[in-house]
């Protein structure tokens, strides 16, 4: 029995109670999430009223449709559709001539064509060559997808006019493209979205979910690209800034991006084309970012494939002795495996080989539980 939760509350539903395989197990007492290889046996339910936590609970899977009913109206239906959609199928991704399947957690590549990036800055800039032999060499490591960007977004960097980060990118990107690699462009600006596409680049990521450039929603739409959207605070030049901080980062940041997505829609945008990422790191605390991965599994609601950002970022440090950016591989492999656990469909890494390492122990081990008898 759920308690009284008032009608104009916001309702959130976590999957928990993790299972190894459905088998032997009563009929409808466990669900899947979306088309992966993860079930589970409860929803962890919570509700906010403004910022106030007015109820938290543990509903069965078995008992779920007998919970609900005992919530107002407009309440049960949004809890009926976040469990649809934490169990709704991800269809593939079609990027041109290449598709990418959500079945398994794939692995998106970071190229960094800029100076300044918190990890690899300078490393290939100033040699479109050099930095499309790396992308190369990421695809042939496995790598799903290779993500471009010009433009350092780690706190306080500098902006950069969309004229250099154009002739950063599009050089790299034409050459990834005509040897037929899967590209995105991590951009926040229209002009660079529109150059990016026309050299090749088949996804549009954005770590402010298409609001710092008033034509970037068009651009998309007008495409018929897929898009990435990242949670930031701020759509403004510094990403990170958040004056306002978070009643509970997990709620907030699942509002957020449920209204991005909503934005697109209305733009024109297909579902199928929409992929979301919680952004770890962007205006978030230490405490913030923990509560974003062990609540990782709550963005499967949202019913979008889900990309998880983790690799080398600073919350790493803060619990390594303050390890520098390149020796955090140890702490970006483990994010990497707990989103997998969590249903994340795609990481975005710095160490393809490595990471893809670790997510094939992954799919061993859930290959394993659900072929156990």
């Amino acid at each position: 029995m759920l308690p009284p939760i008032p009608a104009d509350a916001r309702l959130y539903l976590t999957p928990t109670w993790f299972v190894p395989s459905p088998i032997g197990l009563p009929d409808g007492s466990a669900a899947r999430m979306g088309n992966g290889l993860i079930w589970f046996q409860a929803y962890g339910l919570t509700a906010f009223r403004g910022r106030d936590r007015v109820a938290r609970a543990t509903v069965p899977v078995a008992d779920f449709a007998d919970a609900i009913a005992t919530l107002p109206e407009a309440l049960a239906e949004r809890a009926q559709r976040l469990a649809a959609n934490i169990s709704a199928q991800r269809p593939p991704l079609g990027l041109r001539d290449r598709t990418i399947r959500f079945d398994a957690p794939q692995v998106m590549a970071i190229l960094n064509v800029t100076p300044d990036s918190f990890s690899d800055g300078g490393r290939h800039m100033d040699d479109p060559q050099a930095a499309a032999d790396a992308g190369f060499a990421m695809a042939a490591a496995g790598a799903a997808l290779v993500d471009v960007g010009g433009e350092s977004t780690r706190p306080r960097a500098a902006k950069v006019w969309e004229g250099d980060e154009i002739a950063r990118v599009v050089p790299v990107i034409e050459r990834l493209a005509a040897a037929g690699v899967p590209v995105s462009i991590d951009t926040r600006k229209a002009a660079v979205m529109e150059a990016a596409l026309a050299a090749g680049a088949a996804i549009v990521n954005d770590v402010s979910a298409l609001r710092h450039d008033p034509r970037s929603l068009e651009v998309v739409a007008a495409a018929g690209c897929p898009v990435i959207l990242m949670h930031a605070p701020s759509a403004g030049d510094d990403p990170h800034d958040n004056s306002a901080g978070y009643g509970d980062v997990v709620a907030d940041v699942f509002d957020h991006l449920e209204s991005r997505i909503a934005a697109c829609l209305a733009a024109g945008i297909a579902r199928e084309k929409i992929m979301v990422d919680p952004g770890l790191g962007f205006g978030k605390g230490l405490a913030d970012n923990l509560a974003l991965v062990n609540g990782l599994a709550t963005f499967q609601g949202l019913g979008v494939p889900l990309l998880f950002a983790g690799s080398r970022k600073r919350l790493i440090g803060a619990l390594s002795n303050e390890a520098p950016a390149a020796d955090r591989l140890g702490g970006s492999i483990a994010l990497a495996f707990r989103a997998a656990q969590l249903g994340a469909q795609m990481v975005r890494v710095h160490d393809v080989r490595e990471s893809l390492q670790a997510l094939h122990l992954w799919r061993g081990l859930a290959d394993a539980g659900l072929s156990a008898v």
